[in-house]
């Protein structure tokens, strides 16, 4: 009973994973949606793609609580900053912003981050901000627990010049592997195209996602499985 206190008490945390893609004309941020508190699974549909401003979006990773202060705090400053000058921000700055809120608070703060947007100045832009406050501009960026299973295929699969449709699908894929290894992941698969055009959001459920090796498929009801017909007899 005490581990299970435990457990219901503990901060809610991210166990994630967080993605973003540059392609040929914009970025494409994803995420899967698995909130955890210890081993209790404490939402399993939140959205961990935040806006910033119109035009720059942020993927959280870490504590949830953390990333969601600094994500509020940028976002109140990027709204100065645009009343200030006019105009929108630029994703490095805000980036920039968010390296120097977890810089100063190194110390306390438990969030990794991924800034991704488009500004007509640089195109499409993805900034990984991880544990510490550096500042790392990358053509790509993973995070969260569910990273360490996606290096080496985002080395494989990963790009110059993709199109917008084939960035969706790196993304998805990418999420969806990391959800079928990490325990940490789970839920649904949300991404955000940001480009000259706007910013357009897709939802991809859990039943829809591909399945990989060794991998059930998804079901409503333990009756379900249950209720499944068994393997057909082998003939010898």
């Amino acid at each position: 009973m005490d581990l299970k206190m435990a457990d219901l008490n503990a901060p809610h945390s991210m166990g994630t994973t967080i993605i973003g893609v540059t392609y040929n004309g914009g970025v494409v941020l994803g995420a899967d949606s698995r909130t955890s508190t210890g081993m209790y699974v404490a939402n399993r549909a939140s959205d961990k793609i935040t806006e910033l401003t119109d035009n720059v979006y942020v993927c959280r990773s870490g504590s949830a609580a953390d990333s969601q202060i600094v994500s509020d705090y940028v976002r109140y400053f990027l709204h100065q900053h645009t009343i200030q000058l006019g105009q929108p921000a630029t994703v490095k700055v805000a980036a920039n912003l968010i390296r120097l809120i977890a810089y100063g608070n190194k110390n306390m703060l438990q969030t990794g981050l991924i800034v991704g947007g488009w500004d007509k100045y640089e195109g499409g832009k993805i900034y990984g901000v991880p544990l510490g406050g550096t500042l790392i501009e990358q053509p790509f960026a993973i995070g969260g627990s569910g990273s360490s299973y996606l290096y080496g295929f985002f080395d494989q699969a990963w790009k110059e010049g993709m199109t917008k449709e084939e960035a969706e699908q790196l993304v998805v894929k990418a999420v969806s592997l990391a959800i079928a290894r990490d325990g940490a992941s789970g839920g649904v698969v949300r991404t955000v195209t940001i480009n000259s055009e706007g910013v357009s959001r897709k939802f991809y459920p859990g039943d829809t996602l591909p399945l990989w090796h060794e991998e059930l498929e998804a079901h409503t009801s333990l009756l379900d499985i249950l209720n499944a017909p068994g393997p057909e007899p082998m003939n010898i």
